[in-house]
């Protein structure tokens, strides 16, 4: 299976859809990492759901999606660029019974947090509580107080796979209010007969045709998806930079170097003696 998303249209409504499955970029994104599968579960969820929510990026910029709790996962971020780059990291604690795997289970109490990061401009943050059962019932309620739009989502991950499937009503513009409400009813009827194994094992054609085979959607070409991370040496030497001399200086007669480890990709940058103390100079 090669990640993609796949959008959908229904003629003459003002209903859209959106359909991810990724398989190859959760591999890439696990790699390294020491997850139990209830957090692996929970890190393909939200690949796929801002993989879904990205496609509405207009501009070049990135999604992010964090969720912070007290529960035994204290952190959960996922991101997705306008080109569809995908990578996310979870932190949580360990010596943990991983039998549930529930998001109220794994991180608790807690917001979720959708931020829109665009290269240029200001950015855009709506903050929910979570207070569902699921991700997608987190990010329904997301929809239905930040962006007034009717929206269903459902998301599945397992065995290195996630998949989702997002449907969306939009303000009315091909069609009045009754005909939308009457064919929005009956397309979230008709999605809501899909089942988690289904929505991760078949592919989307298939998946379309068993849902909506007497109102066939509209297909645009497929967007491709991948895994991509931002990390570089040239951000890892700022990042270094902003402790200041001091603290540099103190990193320099203790250790002689420094190596930093990117959360999400696992790359390491080692700086030696003489990177650290071209940054002393530079900042003094």
């Amino acid at each position: 299976m090669q990640d993609h998303k796949q959008r959908f249209l229904f003629p003459d409504s003002d209903i859209r859809g959106e359909l991810v499955q990724v398989e190859s970029s959760i591999s890439r994104i696990l790699e390294g990492h020491s997850y139990p599968l209830p957090v692996q579960g929970l890190i393909g969820e939200a690949v796929a759901a801002v993989a879904l929510l990205a496609s509405t990026l207009k501009f070049k910029g990135r999604l992010a999606l964090q969720a912070q709790g007290h529960g035994p996962v204290s952190l959960l971020l996922a991101e997705c660029t306008n080109g569809g780059e995908l990578r996310a990291v979870a932190r949580h604690s360990d010596g943990q019974n991983w039998n549930e795997g529930d998001i109220r289970t794994l991180i608790g109490d807690g917001n979720m947090v959708i931020t829109i990061i665009p290269e240029q401009g200001q950015q855009y943050q709506g903050i929910v509580p979570l207070e569902g059962d699921s991700l997608a019932q987190c990010l329904e309620a997301y929809f239905q107080q930040s962006e007034q739009l009717p929206t269903r989502l459902w998301l599945t991950s397992g065995n290195n796979r996630a998949a989702g499937l997002l449907l969306q009503r939009l303000p009315n513009q091909l069609a009045g209010t009754d005909a939308n409400t009457q064919m929005w009813e009956h397309l979230e009827a008709l999605a809501s007969t899909l089942t988690m194994e289904e929505l991760l094992n078949l592919d989307d054609q298939t998946i379309l045709h068993r849902l909506f085979h007497d109102t066939p959607p509209q297909l645009p070409d497929s967007d491709h998806l991948q895994f991509g991370c931002t990390c570089s040496r040239e951000r890892n030497r700022n990042a270094l930079i902003s402790l200041g001399s001091n603290e540099l200086q103190m990193l320099l007669d203790e250790d002689g170097e420094v190596t930093l480890t990117c959360d999400f990709c696992r790359n390491q940058e080692k700086f030696d003696a003489v990177d650290l103390a071209e940054m002393i100079r530079e900042i003094s």
